[in-house]
């Protein structure tokens, strides 16, 4: 699962110029009328802001070199504070609990390029700044005209620049970060220091009004150029992970189900509670539980993740987080509703993910399922198997490896469900549906987008760095929104190839080891022999999706029709995963009578599972 972050980078324009046509002329007029030689001089632009959005209000703060070599980004906004920098070549992050990180993965290298491009206006040098530029159809919007522009910085991704043919200033830019496409609105240009600067910001991630976020500048200052001081990464220096004197780590044992991990937490020394352990996360609470611990959040954030929908996320912070005798303290908190009972069959109070893992070094062992968090001044790597790199896309592990000999990308994800997912751009690329072989077009998960859908067959070989995995089953996606859509997302890597190894993570050292499990795999490459997808339901079980063409759909089982008992035994009897895994690993041919509630009328559906892959 994946959160949206706040998104604060600045998008700095230009003046009023006459009407021109060609990119060049328009460019070059506009840093004429703009301030001309004001924008030559060297030196770093500090500007300040006033934030409000999403329930929330704050500062942010931008520096950036003139000459185009950096930036930095900071916030404080409600209970979080955070930053971000590029140095010219390098990307880094201070989350809000504090931790710096160097980010290479994903998209965010590129994103980086083209902030600083922006911020230093490199479009008006005669080359645009190496990037590639050009002019598309013009745009009417309530009454105004628009020249839109597409620009693709050297280093970056290409993006939409939009100009106000009347006056010549820059109006808004469009960009895809991640999985959401960005409209930035700027206006309110003033001068400051002969620079013509937009003192209003309005920052649009796609998902209404009611999310919209506006900077209004409250300050500006011109400092002397200092690049590595100015630009370069802070160093990380959080003290808020805690181990009992004289030991070196704590090991708690954990639930496997649906190839997710659940163990207990502590928040703030109440009693423990059940919460989901996901590597592609950050931490979070449920509402319900935030209220039974009367923690209260503020604020109403986009989230987005698997699946095209997004939801809503407050902020908070919790005195403790605490698993087994390892603690950490004074965290921020998302409190979203995340997942629910009637998906997964557990009724989750919350999410660790990369806050607490990244303050110890974490193993995962899932042949004996058991987690161990190590103090990284006591980890001796040699037993620990092999080393395979990785880098961060935000919170999110990422390597290099390969598909059936095709070099990939891929992230590692313990809060997904399935082997492996190749990701639709992936998939579209290399034209993998066509060579595929036997398989599926199914519902395959459910993500805080909603459902996701993918062809499912068997896959080929998986290479994870220097690892080999023969054939895992894998999900060629069809999505068409959310991560699994999206350009800059790696493909993922799930439990259910992750369930073969103990999986180790040295996130200081960016570094993640595998060594295969002690002993047979449980419901390995497994898949549903049913043909639908079901809930948890106050009746029983809700079919939620019926595969075309499967055991299901062929007895004449539909989507919302609702199973109140199995082979005679009532549903409630059973539990959601308990009976998901029955209808994956039950042999092909086996009659299963199922009481179904459709419309106001009761029958028994005998259906007869098969393989579908």
């Amino acid at each position: 699962m994946r959160a949206s972050a706040l998104l604060l980078a600045v998008v700095i324009g230009f003046a009023a110029g006459p009407a021109m046509t060609a990119p060049a002329d328009i460019l070059a007029a506009n840093k004429a009328a703009s301030g001309g030689s004001a924008w030559d001089q060297p030196g770093t632009l500090a500007l300040d802001y006033a934030y409000a959005g999403q329930g929330l209000t704050g500062s942010t703060h931008t520096r950036f070199d003139l000459a185009g070599n950096g930036f930095v980004d900071s916030f404080t906004i409600g209970p979080q504070s955070g930053a971000n920098g590029f140095d010219g070549a390098n990307t880094w992050v201070q989350e809000p609990s504090g931790i710096v990180s160097d980010q290479k993965g994903g998209d965010v290298l590129q994103l980086a390029f083209n902030e600083a491009y922006r911020d230093a206006n490199l479009w008006w040098r005669a080359d645009f700044g190496g990037a590639r530029v050009t002019e598309g159809a013009p745009v009417t919007e309530n009454g105004t005209k628009y020249i839109v522009l597409s620009v693709e910085p050297r280093g970056g991704k290409a993006f939409q620049a939009w100009f106000d043919t009347g006056n010549h200033l820059l109006a808004r830019t469009i960009e895809v970060q991640g999985s959401q496409t960005i409209t930035t609105f700027v206006s309110d240009y003033a001068p400051v220091r002969g620079m013509f600067i937009p003192h209003k910001i309005v920052v649009d991630d796609g998902t209404g009004a009611a999310n919209r976020q506006t900077l209004t500048l409250t300050g500006s200052r011109l400092l002397p150029r200092d690049q590595e001081a100015t630009f370069g990464a802070p160093q990380s220096a959080v003290h808020d992970a805690h181990l009992p004197a004289g030991t070196t780590e704590t090991t708690v044992p954990f639930q496997l189900v649906n190839n997710h991990i659940y163990a207990d937490v502590s928040v703030n020394g109440s009693k423990p509670l059940p919460f989901i352990f996901d590597t592609g996360g950050h931490s979070l609470l449920t509402p319900e539980a935030a209220k039974e611990l009367r923690i209260t959040a503020q604020g109403s954030q986009t989230a987005t993740g698997g699946g095209a929908g997004f939801m809503q996320s407050g902020v908070t912070r919790v005195a403790s987080l605490r698993i087994g005798d390892a603690t950490i303290t004074d965290q921020p908190v998302s409190v979203l509703n995340f997942t629910s009972p009637q998906i997964e069959g557990v009724d989750v109070k919350g999410m660790v993910g990369y806050e607490f893992f990244a303050r110890f070094v974490t193993r995962f062992d899932y042949g004996t399922h058991r987690i161990t968090f190590i103090d990284k001044h006591h980890f001796d790597p040699a037993s620990a198997g092999t080393a395979v790199p990785i880098v961060l896309y935000n919170q999110l592990p990422q390597l290099a490896g390969s598909y059936d000999g095709i070099p990939a990308d891929f992230c590692v994800d313990t809060g997904n469900r399935a082997s492996l997912i190749l990701t639709t751009p992936f998939v579209a690329k290399h034209d993998l549906r066509a060579g595929a072989g036997s398989g599926i077009v199914a519902m395959t998960g459910w993500g805080i987008g909603g459902p996701t859908y993918s062809f499912v067959t068997r896959g080929g070989v998986l290479k994870l760095g220097d690892v080999e995995v023969d054939h895992p089953l894998v999900t060629l996606s069809t999505d068409k929104g959310g991560s699994d859509a999206a350009e800059a997302f790696p493909n993922n890597v799930g439990g259910g190839v992750l369930k073969r190894f103990v999986v180790t993570l040295d996130y200081d050292h960016y570094t993640m080891y595998l060594k295969p499990a002690s002993g047979p795999v449980a419901d390995l490459d497994t898949f549903d022999r049913s043909g639908m997808w079901i809930n948890d339901d106050a009746a029983g079980f809700k079919i939620i999706n019926v595969t075309k063409g499967g055991p299901a759909e062929k007895a004449g089982l539909k989507s919302g029709d609702i199973i109140v008992a199995v082979d005679g035994k009532p549903a409630h009897a059973l539990a959601l995963y308990d009976f998901r895994q029955r209808l994956r690993e039950q042999a092909p041919g086996t009659l299963v009578t199922f009481s179904v509630r459709q419309g106001a009328a009761t029958r028994d559906v005998p259906v007869t599972l098969r393989d579908l892959l």
